[in-house]
């Protein structure tokens, strides 16, 4: 994500107002989730909180930790040493295997935790066959227990590796042959220089997707909560939902919150140190891996891409098949249609967003400019729970003074305006998803160079026809790429959803996580398999162009 948009305009140009306006409001928006939870968690009781301090916050913690811990390091370990391969060596397979290895990325986690379940769990297929072959009983024998905090490692550490595999991808393929052959020449072997040399300078970028995924981990609900393992995701929805305290919820949120800052400031710190991981062109030429050592390399990478995308989404269809669940009924219609209306709507109010704030960030570039877009990107470092919490605060106290007014002016009873609609919940993914907009604007929008704009002024051109005219012809297929990562990422969303859905408005991964929660794992496979699908597309082209060598 480019840290800012090249100005053609000099410092300090007047943007035209309503632009000026627009940006402001946007800003402020994005700035109300962590206004929000900072005034509720301060101002609210805290006897729930001491409670919870007292009994389950410790477990809230550790489990956080350990998850951190365990995928982080998990992660690192798969998604960097499949880079190095792919990237430093040749092997039967590689040229499939390169680009398949991002497919884990279309699948969510909780529905990677609905597929290993059905597989591992006491009356799954393997245990069953194993105890059909054996003749064991079910205290005969000891199994790893998938619904443990070991199983929701596992399964995050499946679909998040892509983070540090694109990232550490790129970084090797920009290093410098030079540093690498001294290596070689002074005695080290192949992974003798990978060690000492490729990592060192590959750090950078290794350690934003590390960060990276440390951010997915602590925002993620739907796989912790299945597996029954506490953590400050699931805190924050039993506190509101179960409990009904919204202070205690803000408070678990604020902590989350800070959490999710720290490792947002680290990762744009790493990602800075990751342009000087070398130069393009210059790599160096791959080994090649004959022998057991080819079909070891082969197996490494292969392994990922099995067990993270082609075996649940074997188990999903299997599941599906044997399911009660029709796609075409009139239920299951209104699941699609809620997801699609969503998805769709935030998207483009998503993107129309990110592009108010581009073209601020260009015609008038300044403190203020960068300044709307450093609030708006914090929203990606930011769980869905705690920017649900975050506007429903404030909201909540809106309805219920504009209800108070008009029962005592007018007698009449409004009841929830904003937070009982479906407007509130679409604010809060474009909250959660505008940094990835605005990045895919701004790589689109620095290839528009400040020449293209000055020839259109002098055309006659004002600054919105410029970009009508000009800019967004050009940017289309950056706005389509930003439009779809948005679709999808809102299609996957769960614990927004489940915290601001109005009354009576499922989606699929509602749906998914409502049958799952009823242990209907053969139902929830339907919605999973549609979720997985919909997250395939942009992985579908990701793939394509990661085959072409990009």
């Amino acid at each position: 994500m480019t840290d800012q948009i090249a100005p053609p305009a000099r410092r300090g140009r007047r943007a035209p107002a309503p632009l000026i306006a627009a940006a402001a409001l946007i800003a402020a928006m994005c700035a109300l989730p962590h206004a929000g939870v900072l005034l509720a968690a301060t101002t609210g009781s805290t006897g729930t909180a001491r409670q919870l301090a007292g009994s389950v916050l410790p477990a809230y913690a550790a489990n956080t930790l350990a998850l951190l811990g365990i995928v982080g390091a998990g992660t690192l370990g798969i998604g960097t040493g499949a880079a190095w391969l792919v990237t430093a060596t040749d092997f039967p397979g590689r040229r499939i295997l390169e680009p398949a290895l991002v497919l884990p990325f279309a699948f969510p986690a909780y529905v990677l935790a609905y597929a290993y379940t059905h597989l591992l769990d006491h009356p799954g297929a393997v245990q069953t066959l194993l105890r059909e072959v054996t003749g064991w009983g079910p205290r005969d024998y000891w199994f790893p227990e998938i619904r443990s905090l070991g199983g929701a490692a596992m399964v995050l550490t499946l679909v998040l590796y892509p983070y540090v595999y694109l990232l550490a991808r790129s970084a090797f393929q920009l290093q410098g042959r030079e540093a690498y052959e001294v290596a070689r020449s002074l005695g080290r072997g192949p992974w003798g220089a990978f060690a000492a040399v490729a990592v060192p300078m590959a750090r950078p970028a290794i350690a934003a997707g590390v960060l990276l995924v440390g951010m997915e981990v602590i925002a993620d609900y739907g796989t912790v909560a299945f597996f029954g393992v506490p953590t400050f995701a699931t805190g924050i929805y039993t506190a509101w939902i179960s409990l009904g305290d919204r202070a205690a919820a803000a408070q678990l949120a604020l902590g989350l919150l800070a959490f999710a800052l720290l490792l947002a400031i680290l990762e744009r710190r790493g990602r800075r140190g990751a342009d000087y991981a070398g130069r393009p062109g210059a790599r160096p030429g791959r080994v090649r891996l004959r022998g057991a050592r080819g079909w070891a390399a082969t197996a490494a990478c292969a392994a990922p891409v099995l067990l993270g995308a082609v075996l649940p989404a074997g188990v999903l269809l299997a599941m599906a098949t044997g399911s009660e669940q029709s796609l075409l009924s009139r239920r299951y219609a209104g699941f699609v249609t809620n997801t699609l209306t969503l998805a769709t709507v935030g998207a483009a109010l998503t993107v129309g967003a990110a592009v108010l704030l581009g073209t601020l960030a260009r015609l008038a570039p300044g403190r203020a400019s960068a300044g709307a877009l450093t609030i708006a990107r914090l929203g990606y470092a930011v769980p869905g729970g705690v920017i649900a919490v975050g506007l429903l605060v404030p909201f909540a106290a809106l309805d219920n003074a504009v209800d108070a007014f008009m029962e005592a002016r007018f007698g009449v009873d409004t009841g929830l305006l904003f937070t009982g609609s479906i407007w509130l919940l679409v604010a809060a993914y474009a909250i959660r998803f505008l940094a990835a907009a605005i990045g895919a604007y701004e790589g689109g929008l620095a290839t528009v160079t400040a020449s293209t704009d000055a020839a259109a002024r002098v055309l006659g051109r004002s600054a919105w026809g410029t970009v009508r005219s000009v800019h967004l012809p050009i940017l289309r297929p950056s706005l389509a790429a930003a439009a779809l990562i948005v679709f999808v990422d809102i299609a996957k969303e769960l614990p927004a959803t489940l915290i601001m859905r109005p009354f009576n408005f499922d989606t699929l991964a509602v749906q998914a996580h409502r049958l799952a929660a009823d242990e209907r794992l053969q139902g929830a496979a339907v919605p999973s398999l549609v979720i997985a699908a919909v997250g395939l597309v942009p992985v579908l082209l990701l793939v394509r162009r990661l085959g072409r060598g990009d």
